[in-house]
């Protein structure tokens, strides 16, 4: 593992939130031996006003400076990190002409890149290694300027096109040249990288293994006369809507629970008039676990699209660790879980492949799962991460 370094992440995300993060699971390990500084997600003004009004999360009182900036986070392998939360920008992805936009963009890198400075003198944080975390918008403007010993792109996901244009394909594959190397969640991902850097890393996600592995299955569900389905996670754009309800309906016996934030309130609406079926909110992670436990298997239903191609969802290993079978539609190569979870090309497929995973159920099954998801550990995860980081600033 790296040690005695002083590393920035600039992070596309919050610490806090409902769902596991990977750059946080990674940067709450490299805390063990490093001086860890996590720069949260550049807000923006209007950020602060609905923060303000309680309609998002954004530490509104952080941002505009009424409370601490900089605060210590305990994490929850033992560890501590830095927390900064920058000054807000200007909102700016609405922006459709493309000179106003650049011209946006180059005033909030201005405000963005003098808080972290900032941020970085304070704790006296000199030579930093800078991993950014799915945030090329704000890296482009922090390469060369802080005097950092190597670049790194931690790139977790295709852009998004829908929210943010073509230009955040132009803005990402830009960044991607810059750095000195990119690690990665997955392999499609790898395939597009190599295209634009000479050090591409692939590390994917993991699971916190001793907290899921405490609420393992030991034995099928075999007693009950209603077996449940779990989803845990955003129920967005990218859910195959016609999989699940051919499965909801032709298994009225069957519960579907689905765990997360509503993101597509069309999936909702549709499935809601199915008595078979329960929306919940999200919970913290550390009741995943639990709430896994308690289903006879989790499904993973994303639509098979260009953007899908890029995802290796965390949720699957959490699923594994606990001992439940997997359902997923194919919509990325994942062919590690060949033969441990069942991939499906049809809804006919998937409704079969829900049958049969919970029926044919064994301590066998659920053991080889658990050793499964026992290699993918964050902890595993993390020194794959760390040797790829050496090799960034050995190459620099």
């Amino acid at each position: 593992m790296i040690k005695n370094e002083n590393i920035l992440c600039v992070s596309y995300t919050s610490w806090e939130g409902k769902y596991t993060k990977s750059v946080v699971q990674l940067m709450s390990l490299l805390a063990r031996e490093n001086k860890v500084l996590f720069v949260e997600y550049p807000y923006t003004i209007k950020d602060v006003v609905y923060g303000l009004l309680g309609k998002n999360d954004s530490p509104a009182l952080r941002i505009l400076g009424l409370k601490k900036r900089l605060q210590v986070k305990k994490t929850s392998f033992g560890t501590e990190i830095y927390n900064w939360v920058a000054l807000p920008v200007l909102p700016s992805d609405f922006i459709k002409n493309e000179k106003v936009f650049r011209w946006v963009i180059r005033f909030n890198a201005f405000i963005y890149r003098e808080s972290v400075k900032w941020a970085l003198m304070k704790l006296k944080m000199r030579n930093p290694v800078n991993v950014n975390a799915y945030n090329p918008y704000y890296g482009l403007s922090l390469i060369g300027k802080l005097k950092e010993k190597a670049n790194i792109y931690y790139c977790y996901d295709g852009m998004n096109t829908e929210r943010q244009g073509n230009r955040a394909i132009a803005l990402d594959q830009e960044f991607s040249r810059k750095v000195d190397s990119i690690i990665v969640t997955s392999d499609y991902l790898k395939q597009q990288k190599d295209r634009l850097n000479s050090i591409v890393d692939t590390v994917k996600n993991g699971v916190d293994f001793p907290v899921f592995h405490k609420a393992a299955k030991t034995a099928p569900h075999n007693g009950r006369t209603r077996k449940k389905i779990g989803y845990i996670g955003s129920v967005d754009q990218r859910f195959c809507l016609d999989f699940v309800e051919y499965a909801i309906r032709k298994l009225p016996h069957y519960d579907f629970e689905f765990v997360g934030d509503v993101r597509n309130h069309i999936i909702q609406e549709r499935l809601s008039d199915y008595p078979n079926v329960k929306f919940f909110s999200p919970v913290e992670p550390n009741i995943v676990p639990q709430l896994l436990h308690n289903c006879d298997a989790g499904i993973i239903p994303y639509l098979p699209n260009e953007i899908n191609k890029n995802v290796y969802p965390l949720k699957i290993n959490e699923y594994l660790a606990v001992g439940v079978p997997v359902i997923l539609t194919k919509f990325a190569e994942l062919k590690e879980f060949e033969g441990i979870a069942r991939f499906t090309s049809t809804k006919e497929e998937f409704l079969e492949a829900l049958i049969s995973e919970i029926e044919n159920d064994s301590v066998e099954k659920i053991n080889a799962r658990i050793e499964f998801a026992r290699g993918n550990s964050w902890e595993n995860r993390a020194e794959l991460f760390s040797d790829a980081m050496e090799k960034a600033i050995g190459g620099k």
